[in-house]
This record gives structure tokens, C-alpha cells and sequence, in this order.
């Protein structure tokens, strides 16, 4: 393994546009220097929906709020210009999936990816990781949405990733594990940890911290 370090902050709950202005100012620190270390942000939102640069209007069904509890979100902060690492967007979108389909193998979810899209799905066919990135001097941004104990019945508001007729799907449902409280949370952070060290071929310590 590569002796380059991740720092892994859980940060709980966090209001989406607090989360986005925070991740900014870590990505402005990592590209001036002030930021020694890659970050990876792990946390909730409450409810919000996030249109990305290809969604319109139709895509949102019914606008009163979608995604957030039971989505561990993944915001990593990533200098792409040195080893292990590479400054191409392509291979990152592939290794960030691979983290995933790494991460949900652990968990006994078998996944893979669709040729022609972005994200996870399950061998069964169904979406449960998006991801959406930024990359600006190469220091990366915004990350993935990993269905954990999600409410699937809120995608139902929307057309999720823009893709007509998609089923979206958790862990909590592909593993029939159904209550927060056994630890489905907990573990999925831990593999999906892991599922990012290998995949990155860093080492990660973990921190737990508030916005």
C-alpha cells in the first residue's frame, strides 16, 4: 500500500449547502497548499435534491425534497498530480466505483457497473451509488451517495440521474437488514473505508468532527 494518507472525517448530518461550502474551501486549501493531506468527507444531508449539469426541469416529479437520510455521502478532496494517483477524470470515476463495488462486496452485495453510465448498480440491475465529481487543478470535489437505510419511495419524485425508468435500490434492502440500529450503518462506513483504501491504494485515519 502506497504511504500516502487519507484523512477521513464522519461529520454526521449536514445541510447540503453547508457541506458544499465546505468541501469548496478544503479543495481551495488542498490546490494553495494549506491542506498537507487528501480529505475524504463522509456524512448525511437532510432532505435536498441536486440537479447536476445535464438535469432539467422534468427530471424533478415533485419538488418538495428528496434523498439525504440513509445516503452516506462521500465528498473526497484528492490532489490528483502525484502517485498513487493519476490526472485523469476517466480513471477516477472508474476507481471511485470500484471503491463502491468493493465496499458492497464486503457486504455481501454483489454490484458492478453499466456500460454507458456513471454509478453502481446490483447484479440484479438496480442503481445504488451515484456518483457526480468536480475537478478543478486537479483537486477533486462533490464524490458519491451510497443508498444505506435510504426511503427509496422519495425517488419516486424524481427521475433519479436523469435516467427514464431506473430502480433505485439500498443496502438495507439487498441485504434484508432493515434496522439502523443492528450496525448496517456503521458497517457500510467501515467498508466503504476500506473499500477506498484499496481501490486508491491509500491508508485512511479516521476523524470525527463537526462542520
Amino acid at each position: 500500500m502506497s504511504e500516502r494518507r487519507v484523512e477521513v472525517i464522519e461529520a454526521g448530518r449536514v445541510p447540503y449547502r453547508q457541506a458544499l461550502d465546505w468541501q469548496r474551501a478544503l479543495a481551495q486549501a488542498r490546490i494553495d497548499g494549506g491542506l498537507e493531506e487528501d480529505v475524504l468527507l463522509l456524512l448525511e444531508h437532510p432532505p435536498v435534491v441536486t440537479l447536476g449539469r445535464t438535469a432539467r426541469g422534468a427530471h424533478v416529479l415533485r419538488p418538495e425534497g428528496v434523498d439525504g437520510p440513509g445516503q452516506l455521502v462521500g465528498y473526497p478532496i484528492l490532489d490528483l498530480h502525484a502517485a498513487p494517483y493519476r490526472q485523469d477524470l476517466h480513471w477516477y470515476l472508474r476507481t471511485l466505483e470500484d471503491a463502491l463495488i468493493a465496499a458492497l462486496a464486503e457486504l455481501e452485495v454483489p454490484a458492478e457497473r453499466r456500460a454507458g453510465y456513471t454509478g453502481v448498480w446490483t447484479g440484479g440491475g438496480r442503481k445504488i451509488a451515484s456518483i457526480g465529481v468536480h475537478v478543478k487543478q486537479w483537486v477533486t470535489w462533490h464524490g458519491f451517495a451510497l443508498n444505506v437505510t435510504t426511503d427509496l419511495s422519495a425517488f419516486e419524485r424524481i427521475v433519479p440521474c436523469g435516467i427514464s425508468g431506473v430502480e433505485m435500490t439500498s443496502v438495507e434492502r439487498e441485504t434484508g437488514n432493515g434496522k439502523r440500529e443492528t450496525g448496517l450503518w456503521d458497517a457500510t462506513v467501515a467498508a466503504v473505508v476500506r473499500g477506498f483504501e484499496r481501490a486508491f491504494s491509500v491508508e485512511a485515519k479516521a476523524t470525527l468532527a463537526g462542520v
